[in-house]
């Protein structure tokens, strides 16, 4: 194989990684942050949805700089900007200017997270087989990165902006020194292409010659961009509220002790990067339909055992289950994105990606209303119909240039060598 080919792989593995790890360090930074700029949960609920939206923007900019300049040359630059941005919160001395500063972290992280996945994807298919889900188990060992960093900085006597400024310098160095393995991709101009809906024989005639795009007009996506987003919404609101909802779950309502429930989310986030570095495997036999398909009806199995059983045991065996079923799924929602028009990679996936990270956001607040309503274990049922939703739905990754089955059968192909 291509020693470059090789570099690009472990270069994106590494800015994945990087991901996690600015994104984990100001998770950890949260209640010390809280604390100093003296806001409320509630404020900080709130203030998050500017991460969102920020990180929403940055992904469309991203995408659309990625189609034309090319994912190598944008992925080191969101690299530099995430990195550089992420001491401005913990600078922040009132709540407004950390209001302005999570929406600039959140716009450079948006262009870090569109970007990498945009170079992911011209990878896997340099490889001629599925390695999407490997690249995403490397953003949660980022995080596991990032909460072992600030446990050290803080027993360093390090203050907050210290230790996040530090990690950011050492962000910016890993995003500069990474950019010379990176995969060298064309850029598509969106006036010039053929926007190609390229579907299986059973899939009819729904455009299996392309459409020709005039030149100077702005190419339309395919209505299954957005079938592929929803997806995306729907299995990143079920992992935000995993995230937010699973220890709390085990303390308030099977009344476990806080050391106990807190390895309900690390039982969570084990499964689910254990099902990250699987899930190539099973693609590449199976095919990235039964992946979604078969991953989300696992997933619904764990949740409703969650959401029913009184045995704490059990509870640690649904979590288990749902974040490994979820695993695989947004990598293979990724990767079929560009196969539906390789040209517009970029921000087809911005599109995919915004969705589904305002989906995360707002998983943990859609989980706080319904308590309102119900108890929160019978509020998980709603994670429950979404994975079921999302089971129904996998059908669609038939669909795209060369489907499910053409990447089942690429794992066979010997991959395409490319000059260094």
């Amino acid at each position: 194989m291509d020693r470059s080919l090789r570099s690009a792989r472990v270069a994106n593995f590494v800015y994945f990684a990087l991901c996690g790890s600015l994104i984990g360090t100001w998770v950890v930074h949260i209640p010390a942050i809280e604390e100093r700029v003296g806001i409320s949960h509630a404020t900080l609920g709130s203030l998050l949805v500017l991460l969102g939206l920020g990180a929403f923007t940055g992904m469309r900019v991203a995408g659309r700089l990625a189609d034309r300049l090319g994912a190598h040359v944008v992925l080191p630059i969101g690299g530099v900007l995430a990195g550089a941005t992420l001491v401005l919160p913990g600078l922040s001395p009132d709540v407004w200017t950390l209001a302005g500063a999570l929406l600039v972290f959140g716009f450079c992280n948006g262009c870090l997270d569109v970007s990498m996945n945009a170079h992911a994807v011209h990878v896997e298919k340099a490889y001629n087989r599925p390695i999407m889900s490997a690249f995403h188990a490397m953003f949660s060992v980022g995080g596991v990165i990032a909460a072992l960093v600030g446990v050290g900085t803080a027993s360093a006597g390090m203050s907050p902006p210290m230790g996040m400024a530090t990690v950011g310098v050492v962000g910016i160095v890993i995003a500069l020194v990474s950019a010379r393995a990176l995969l060298r991709t064309a850029p598509q101009p969106a006036t010039t292409a053929t926007a190609t809906t390229a579907a299986d024989g059973a899939d009819g005639a729904d455009g299996a010659d392309g459409e020709r795009v005039r030149a100077g007009k702005r190419r339309k996506p395919p209505g299954r961009i957005w079938i592929l987003a929803s997806l995306a919404a729907m299995v990143m609101l079920a992992e935000g509220a995993a995230n937010d909802w699973s220890a709390l779950h085990l303390k308030d309502v099977l009344g476990a002790p806080a050391s106990t429930a807190a390895f309900a989310y690390g039982t969570y986030a084990a499964a689910m990067t254990t099902g990250r570095l699987l899930a190539d495997r099973v693609s590449g036999r199976f095919g990235p339909m039964a992946v979604l398909r078969y991953g989300a009806i696992t997933a619904a199995v764990g949740i409703t055992i969650v959401s029913v059983t009184p045995w704490i045991w059990a509870a640690f065996a649904g979590w288990a289950l749902f974040g490994l079923g979820l695993s695989g799924c947004v990598p293979q929602l990724y990767s079929a994105t560009w196969r539906l028009d390789p040209s517009a990679a970029g921000v087809n996936i911005s599109r995919v990606a915004g969705l589904g990270y305002l989906g995360m956001l707002s998983g943990p607040a859609v989980i706080g209303w319904l308590t309102h309503l119900v108890p929160l274990n019978h509020a998980f049922l709603l994670l429950t119909l979404l994975c079921a939703i999302t089971a129904t739905a996998a059908g669609v990754l038939r669909t795209g240039s060369g489907g499910a089955r053409e990447v089942a059968r690429s794992s066979h192909r010997p991959p395409v060598r490319h000059a260094p």
